[in-house]
């Protein structure tokens, strides 16, 4: 199970989305994110480019209970149920919704 360090924010988001998408890649259905401590924004996007990536493989994926602050995140922007459970449903973008 993939699990990444306890700092989720923009300073290693890029690696740690690289290292979640080889993750999928390889068949991981499950994302371990009970460690992480400290997020900013960059945690949210970078969940959702792993969940977008599963459904593209057409696999499912699953977060597990999020950290309060990320839950805390990821509602704030509107898209915390996107992040809940076992989804293999596509998040969309806030592009795609106004069109």
């Amino acid at each position: 199970m993939f699990k990444p360090d306890n700092v989720l924010t923009a300073d290693n988001a890029s690696a740690v989305l690289k290292d979640g998408l080889r993750a999928i890649a390889g068949g991981q259905t499950d994302i371990d994110l009970s460690q992480v401590a400290t997020v900013d924004s960059s945690a949210v996007a970078t969940l959702l480019a792993w969940r977008r990536a599963a459904v593209e493989q057409g696999r499912s994926l699953d977060f597990g209970t999020l950290p309060a602050n990320l839950q805390s995140l990821a509602d704030l922007y509107g898209v915390g149920s996107l992040l809940q459970g076992n989804s293999t449903s596509a998040p969309t973008s806030a592009t795609d919704r106004h069109h």
